[in-house]
């Protein structure tokens, strides 16, 4: 037994193994943390915005976990076998900036684009935003600020300038066309700004919602 873990250990520190072992990893690393990503959010979404069945409720709740943990386990697998065919493809088996974005424009139209399931949606809106966010902050970079401000003033505008943007342009969609709002927001921001409006007596206004 030690023998064949000494063979093992040895074939996994291999180099010559190292781009497939590394798949294997990310795509274990995307199942687990696409897992404890959704688990938790879809539990508290379905219990509060949900109707129907105890067991109905772990039903969504573990198709929605295995969705997001499985899609995230392919992208993850696919994006670095790209990575990996790129540098293959070279002398010098060096990867260069763009080959991550040819690799995730791969694996995002492959997992991600060609099924627009909420679950879809959320996680490429929530990339997009992060992406925004992180645009603009390196744009802020190549902006030269005076001392003593050029520590903060990059971050500072670049958060107002993306919350300020985000929640104006998300209010005014809720008030001309909700629906066009995912379901899970939608159903959100109607506790939060239209049923805050109902109440029928003291129980409703504090205790209860309706």
């Amino acid at each position: 037994m030690d023998e064949i873990l000494k063979l093992t250990n040895k074939a996994v520190l291999d180099p010559h193994y190292a781009d497939l072992l590394g798949i294997v990893k990310g795509v274990r690393n995307g199942a687990v943390y696409g897992a404890k990503v959704r688990f938790p959010h879809a539990l508290v979404m379905t219990f509060l915005f949900r109707d129907g069945s105890l067991q109905s409720k772990i039903r969504m709740i573990l198709k929605a976990t295995k969705e997001h943990a499985q899609n995230l386990a392919l992208f993850v697998g696919l994006y670095k076998t790209v990575l990996a065919l790129c540098r293959r493809t070279r002398e010098d088996r060096k990867q260069r900036d763009s080959d991550s974005l040819l690799a995730g424009a791969i694996g995002g139209y492959f997992v991600f684009g060609r099924q627009q399931s909420s679950i879809n949606q959320q996680i490429v809106l929530y990339s997009f935003a992060r992406f925004v966010l992180g645009f603009v902050k390196f744009l802020s970079k190549q902006t030269q600020f005076p001392k003593p401000f050029s520590s903060v003033t990059g971050r500072t505008i670049s958060w107002s300038i993306f919350s300020s943007s985000v929640w104006g342009l998300i209010m005014y969609l809720f008030t001309i066309d909700a629906d066009s709002l995912m379901p899970s927001l939608h159903r959100s921001m109607d506790y939060l700004y239209l049923d805050s409006n109902h109440w029928s007596s003291l129980k409703t206004l504090i205790w209860h919602n309706k």
